[in-house]
């Protein structure tokens, strides 16, 4: 059976509802090779991936949820382990967990964003700049409170954080609370009202552009990846033309096998990877239950990203 990955992923460290360890076992559970912790705009997700991944390989720790034979695959426990009720895995079931992130950018009034994979999550320049946006968060954040409030809403920026500890704040949190507090029938209608693009309560942050977010990526020793580009509905000319930027900048990476592509729209952008010399990334962008029937590895079923993508991936950045 042809070895998977998963290229870009969210945790609830973002706007996931898998902690970062539940997503090392559910990768396990669908037999990935390896997947890239993507959060957005935060990477405080990555060690306790990349921890509870190695206590697993080297048996210091024991999975947290049960495995069993399934359409995905073995069960990546032994015989020994399934009888015994134990829930050791063997060394080579667990995935290569990727360090990664996927940047909020700004480009000509559009939301473009960019995943860096492979960076390192102690560089210094980086985490600094990380730490401008969480404070650019904070306080755009507390403004919309504000705002919701002046709207009948009784929300303050610190009960959003105690019921989302660990979690980078977006809109998609601030619709689950009002929703969890009876001000909205579901989710849509938060944005509707109050908190999409033009709504009464919406407030724009500060954003790094493309280019910049490459030039940080590249600082960390990471791989710019362009997330999407068929979602932000651009001509062919003016996403050519964003992709010739990027490239000049050091993009290395265009993200050509998605959930939603359809197979017209893969290849357009394979075309594009090809005529800029850029690398093909995958994934399936998985947020758990706030993207319902979008599955880790599978998408909404029909996709696949293999092995052979991050093979060329690692490559590029030993050379």
């Amino acid at each position: 059976m042809a070895k998977t990955i998963d290229l870009h992923v969210h945790s609830n460290r973002s706007d996931g509802t898998f902690s970062p360890a539940q997503l090392v076992d559910y990768a396990m559970e669908k037999g990935l090779a390896a997947f890239a912790l993507t959060d957005h705009d935060t990477i405080d997700g990555l060690e306790e991936a990349a921890a509870y991944a190695e206590g697993l390989k080297s048996g210091f720790v024991q999975a947290t949820q049960p495995f069993s034979q399934s359409a995905h695959g073995p069960s990546a426990f032994s015989d020994d382990d399934n009888r015994s009720g134990k829930n050791t895995v063997s060394p080579e079931s667990v995935p290569e967990v990727i360090p990664g992130i996927e940047l909020s950018t700004e480009y000509q009034g559009q939301d473009i964003h960019i995943l860096g994979l492979y960076i390192d999550p102690k560089n210094t320049a980086f985490c600094g700049k990380l730490q401008e946006f969480v404070d650019s968060r904070d306080i755009r954040n507390r403004k919309m409170c504000g705002l919701l409030q002046a709207h009948g809403i009784q929300i303050t920026y610190d009960e959003l954080l105690s019921e989302n500890p660990h979690a980078v704040i977006t809109r998609a949190h601030y619709a689950k609370y009002m929703l969890a507090h009876g001000y909205i029938k579901n989710m849509k209608e938060a944005f509707e009202r109050y908190i999409d693009d033009n709504g009464p309560c919406y407030v724009p942050r500060e954003k790094v552009t493309p280019t910049q977010a490459v030039q940080l990526i590249l600082e960390a020793n990471g791989i710019p990846v362009l997330a999407h580009p068929t979602l932000y509905h651009m001509s062919d000319q003016r996403l050519d033309i964003l992709t010739a930027t990027l490239k000049s900048a050091g993009l290395m990476g265009i993200e050509a096998i998605y959930s939603t592509y359809t197979p017209a729209e893969e290849r357009k952008i394979r075309a594009l990877a090809a005529k800029y010399d850029l690398l093909v990334s995958g994934g399936s962008d998985f947020h758990g239950a706030n993207k319902p029937g979008l599955d880790l590895g599978s998408g909404y079923g029909k996709l696949f990203i293999p092995y052979s993508i991050l093979e060329a991936l690692k490559s590029r950045q030993e050379f």
